[in-house]
């Protein structure tokens, strides 16, 4: 699908050379109809900050932006360009790609935003990921997943060292490493029973109910938003609360505030041998994603318990056929582990990480894919995980 951010890399990149910083911002802005804001020019689809590169390299001698200023921008892509002798150097700053904020910082903390950061405070890369204007799609729709109150606990812990008040969990108490260990047995042994089929149904069936409200709110574009109004029409326990969603999804008024489940997943269920949490996780599959997976921490704290199991739910959804396509895994289906990635940086130092799927993988276990789960694969991916 052609963007307005690849037209905007197009239109940036066949000026290299160009090495004057204003006569591109003032095209860019005329081409695409920018509002200036300071040193800020955007659109609603993204906003860019141009920047004088000295000589050949990326590097720059001034501050980028200061922190609150890119907090209005955080919800599309923004890029920095960076105009040197030979190239424009395109990056992506988000708050999800910055690993600190360095300038005039001291008193940074999560109810009072300050301080800027610098070029070289933008990771170059993510995940594995190289933050490159090919990858620029994929990297803001992994960012899309975390929200800024979020990665403003992890700058500020990362800016000013700040003793982390969480732990990583201990799996070496009682019997916790053992469970741990059996939980993909366990989960192989529920994949092919009938509670599998019995929570299978019961989603389905709460999914089918709502088909067309979903397919309605599958077109919000927030993705934070999209997913949890989905998800609470799919599980919330409120019936009151789920009414004015469908109200609000139909007026176009405001949405109420939801107030979401606290544990690990969104959908509990017991079984006489099983206690299940199932996470539901929306993959819009027109659209390029990266959905967030769970805090490392938590999963091996609710493996470590005897009979648990943790499944997600996939809801894929095509809204320009009007379709809908579920599925049912468990988190060490061979496919999920494998495209599974480790995000240790946003975490937080005294923390394992989070995990995040890939979204082309994702859509290839919704349309082709069974619960297949291969145990000595499953074991050593946890064991990555715990010695992580």
């Amino acid at each position: 699908m052609y963007s307005i951010l690849q037209e905007l890399i197009e239109f940036i990149q066949s000026h290299d050379g160009i090495y004057d910083k204003t006569a591109l911002a003032k095209m860019v802005s005329e081409k695409f109809c920018c509002v200036q804001d300071r040193s800020v020019y955007s659109t609603k689809s993204f906003a860019i900050r141009f920047c004088k590169g000295q000589g050949q390299s990326s590097a720059i001698s001034n501050t980028v932006l200061s922190l609150s200023a890119l907090q209005k921008y955080d919800d599309r892509p923004f890029v920095v360009c960076i105009c040197a002798v030979e190239k424009n150097h395109l990056l992506l700053a988000n708050t999800t790609m910055l690993s600190k904020i360095s300038h005039s910082s001291k008193e940074l903390r999560v109810d009072n935003i300050k301080g800027s950061f610098n070029a070289s405070d933008i990771l170059r890369s993510w995940g594995g990921i190289a933050n490159t204007p090919t990858n620029f799609d994929v990297l803001f729709a992994m960012h899309q997943n975390i929200t800024f109150e979020e990665n403003l606990v992890r700058l500020v812990e990362a800016t000013n060292n700040i003793i982390p008040t969480g732990k990583k969990f201990d799996v070496n108490i009682g019997e916790r490493l053992v469970n741990i260990m059996q939980s993909p047995d366990r989960a192989a042994r529920f994949a092919v029973s009938p509670d599998y089929s019995d929570l299978l149904n019961d989603l389905n069936t709460r999914t089918k109910a709502f088909e067309n409200e979903i397919l309605v709110a599958a077109c919000i574009e927030n993705v934070n938003l999209r997913g949890r109004i989905i998800e609470y029409l799919i599980a919330g326990e409120d019936a009151a609360m789920r009414e004015k969603l469908i109200d609000a999804l139909v007026s176009g008024n405001e949405f109420p505030r939801l107030i979401t489940r606290d544990g690990l997943g969104d959908y509990t269920k017991a079984y006489p041998d099983y206690y299940t949490e199932t996470d539901i996780k929306t993959k819009i599959m027109v659209l390029a994603s990266a959905p967030k997976g769970y805090n490392l921490d938590k999963i091996l704290e609710f493996l470590s318990e005897k009979n648990s199991v943790f499944m997600i739910f996939f809801v894929g959804i095509d809204y320009t056929q009007k379709s809908i396509k579920t599925k049912l895994i468990s988190i060490f289906q061979s496919t999920l582990i494998d495209n599974t990635v480790i995000q240790e940086h946003w975490a937080g130092r005294n923390s394992r990480g989070v995990s995040q799927f890939n979204g082309e993988a994702v859509k290839r276990i919704i349309l082709n894919e069974d619960n297949a789960i291969d145990v000595p694969k499953a074991k050593a991916f946890l064991e990555m995980i715990i010695t992580g």
